[in-house]
């Protein structure tokens, strides 16, 4: 009974999507830290740039499972968490998948590219919100912060402060997100 339940509830929340109880059950390591939320939040579709200075949006990446890092180049947290999600990304970024960076504030694209080439990124986006204005929308308060997005283009969890994404546990919670 408790089964169809959660089957119920998952279908009931969206087709492509999994359960609270679900992530919940998978939230273990620096995944504890992780809050998911018992109801889909929408995400703001306000703008960013790419490396290229090309607006883009989080519509963008709709149809994927989306995890969304807020960070900065000062940032000493974001430094050493920089390449586990850089590692994620090679992992299981694909069709289905994306990590998706957004560098919050004044950070010019070259200390990004210095940033990244120091801490060994190869496989992320290089995106600005110089303004801050999807950060704020966003609630994002301090750095790193992360937001797990599903495929229909909302906000299902999220994580203040670095994490081990290229954990284990980061990969099962991912995983369980990207099932159709």
């Amino acid at each position: 009974m408790l089964r169809s339940l959660v089957l119920y509830t998952a279908l009931s929340l969206c087709a492509n999507s999994v359960a609270a109880a679900d992530l919940a059950a998978l939230k273990t390591g620096d995944m504890a830290k992780l809050v998911v939320y018992e109801e889909p939040l929408a995400v703001p579709e306000l703008p960013f740039t790419d490396e290229t200075g090309a607006e883009r949006r989080l519509a963008d990446y709709r149809g994927k499972v989306v995890l969304l890092n807020f960070w900065a180049t000062w940032c000493a947290p974001c430094r050493k968490e920089m390449p586990g999600l850089d590692a994620l990304q090679g992992t299981l970024g694909g069709a289905d998948f994306q990590v998706v960076t957004i560098a919050t504030g004044r950070n010019p694209q070259a200390q990004i590219d210095r940033f990244f080439r120091e801490a060994g990124v190869t496989r992320l986006p290089r995106h600005q919100d110089e303004r801050q204005g999807l950060a704020r929308a966003m609630g994002v308060m301090g750095l790193p912060v992360s937001v797990l997005i599903d495929r229909d283009g909302h906000e299902v969890a999220r994580m203040i402060g670095e994490a081990d994404w290229n954990s284990e546990a980061a990969h099962r919670l991912i995983r369980a997100l990207m099932v159709p």
